[in-house]
């Protein structure tokens, strides 16, 4: 994806939509920051190159390689966050697994068949009976509604 010398100031909101690139190019470009998100979802980025003054996201321990060019910064190879040995195994919760996200991010991702807040429900969510008493309490609401309103609409 090419966005080099597009006179952008700042990161295009539609960007999210590119997550599947795997080269970006941002370069000539008057950005003079990039928001922490930017990139989120961006897992198949392999080379980003930016702007001289903007450094890499995520860092340099987010790439294998970064290279400074007279007015550019190229990441290249971006690094898995979860196995990195550069600082200690991403804190994901039991009953999950680190991915990644982007350069640096992480995710936690909940094993099978666990689910819900921090991976503690077990099994799935349970449609049937959530739906069985949600109808009923909806059609028992409304005979009750009905039967007791019906006057006040036949009164002239």
């Amino acid at each position: 994806l090419d966005l080099s010398n597009c006179s952008l100031h700042s990161v295009p909101p539609g960007l999210a939509e590119a997550s599947a690139a795997i080269v970006l190019d941002l370069t000539e470009n008057p950005l003079p920051a990039l928001p922490t998100g930017s990139f989120l979802g961006f897992v198949q980025l392999q080379s980003l190159a930016l702007p001289r003054a903007l450094e890499c996201p995520g860092g340099r321990d987010a790439w294998q390689e970064v290279t400074v060019a007279r007015s550019s910064r190229l990441c290249q190879g971006q690094r898995n966050p979860c196995n990195s040995s550069a600082q200690l195994a991403w804190p994901c919760p039991e009953n999950s697994a680190c991915a990644p996200d982007g350069p640096g991010l992480v995710q936690c991702l909940c094993d099978s068949p666990f689910h819900g807040y921090k991976c503690l429900r077990e099994g799935t969510f349970p449609t049937l009976l959530f739906g069985g008493i949600l109808g009923a309490a909806t059609v028992s609401l409304s005979l009750l509604l009905w039967g007791t309103q019906r006057r006040k609409a036949k009164a002239p």
